[in-house]
């Protein structure tokens, strides 16, 4: 695999550092690694979905760990003693998979059916942290109204 080079873009920014070293962490750590296959959906400006197939996993065969800006979801299923395969096409092997997530992002819910896992993800930034108009002549700070699609902030 080819390794990622941020040089151009670390000579021209600040601060990005913990951005740049994560894209090439997560590169090296997903090279080849597609099970279980997954989908992460964008379902509003705010929320998300990420979906696993985890076919013959069953919830407590599965332990979702949230932690601050990660994800981690881990499988495992006891290998069946009374049972001899002549062939084993359909993988159950246990596994690990790990999100990056950004600030404010919080696990909302998390399903399984149909074996699908689905988790819910919401992104909510504290009211201290939104961007605020302030006026010029010592007035106080107001909060910002952002239309969606208007990159513009009016008051």
């Amino acid at each position: 695999m080819e390794r990622l080079d941020f040089t151009p873009y670390r000579r021209s920014t600040v601060g990005f550092d913990r951005l740049f070293d994560l894209l090439e962490r997560q590169a090296r750590a997903t090279a080849g690694d597609n099970y279980p296959p997954f989908n992460i959906e964008r379902r509003g400006d705010d929320s998300y979905r990420i979906t696993l197939a985890v076919a013959g996993f069953k919830p407590h065969d599965l332990d979702i760990t949230a932690q601050q800006n990660l994800l981690v979801i881990k499988g495992q299923r006891a290998e069946p003693e009374d049972k001899q395969f002549l062939h084993v096409g359909i993988a159950n092997r246990g596994f690990e998979r790990r999100f990056e997530l950004a600030d404010f992002v919080r696990v909302e819910a998390a399903d399984l059916a149909d074996g699908l896992l689905t988790i819910d993800l919401l992104r909510e930034v504290p009211e201290a942290m939104k961007p605020k108009k302030v006026l010029i002549g010592g007035g106080t700070a107001k909060p910002l109204t952002v239309v969606e699609g208007d990159t513009s902030a009016a008051a």
